[in-house]
């Protein structure tokens, strides 16, 4: 990685650490420039202003979570063709990803931009609303792959059942940081995960309690 490189990732982390803490209006331009060690100019080559910052942060959280998503449903699609068993073991890989994390999940910038999307332009609420979307084609994707194979033991909406699986990410890690519990969140989706088998797997197949 070159020197430039490692300058903008290093005001990346720094940001993104103090943004998830702080929030973005609480995150001032100078107290990036003191922790970074890098002069003001210096900052302003790699982000004209903080709505760009913003605007970096953001894009590169969202693609490290997509990449989290395909290395974790893929090699659970890879071990088992079931797609029902190939998802409850994707949730249980993430459950133990989540779990290996020593002080909780640090929290997630796109909950973040929606909370104060009042202090960014349109293209930032827009790469958000998109963000979430992309969540929603993803699981909505396995879930119907699980709908031909298993029919669900009550009614449901697609789409609905796939926001479910982002609400209990999102609620869980506002559960873990509030509570002050960092296996909240891994415990959630562990939860989730009883709940689509319960959905999916035929009654005379769920294990006796």
């Amino acid at each position: 990685m070159r020197k430039g490189e490692e300058t903008r990732t290093r005001i990346l982390d720094v940001a993104e650490a103090a943004v998830l803490q702080k929030g973005f209006g609480g995150t001032s331009i100078e107290e990036l420039i003191a922790e970074t060690g890098i002069t003001k100019s210096g900052f302003f080559y790699h982000f004209k202003d903080k709505n760009e910052l913003a605007k970096a942060l953001l894009n590169r959280y969202i693609e490290n979570d997509e990449r989290i998503y395909d290395e974790i449903f893929s090699r659970a699609k890879d071990l088992v063709d079931d797609p029902l068993q190939s998802f409850l073991l994707g949730l249980k890989l993430l459950s133990e990803l989540l779990s290996d994390l020593p002080n909780g999940h640090p929290g997630c910038l796109v909950a973040t931009v929606c909370y104060y999307e009042r202090l960014f332009d349109r293209e930032i609420q827009e790469t958000n609303r998109n963000a979430v979307l992309a969540w929603r084609r993803r699981f909505s994707r396995m879930l119907r792959d699980i709908m031909e194979v298993y029919p669900p033991r009550e009614p449901v909406n697609i789409d609905q059942l796939a926001d479910m699986v982002s609400s209990v990410l999102e609620g869980g890690i506002v559960l873990s940081k509030t509570l002050k519990e960092p296996n909240t969140l891994a415990e959630q989706v562990l939860m989730l995960r009883t709940f689509v088998k319960m959905l999916f797997l035929p009654a005379a197949e769920m294990p006796k309690a």
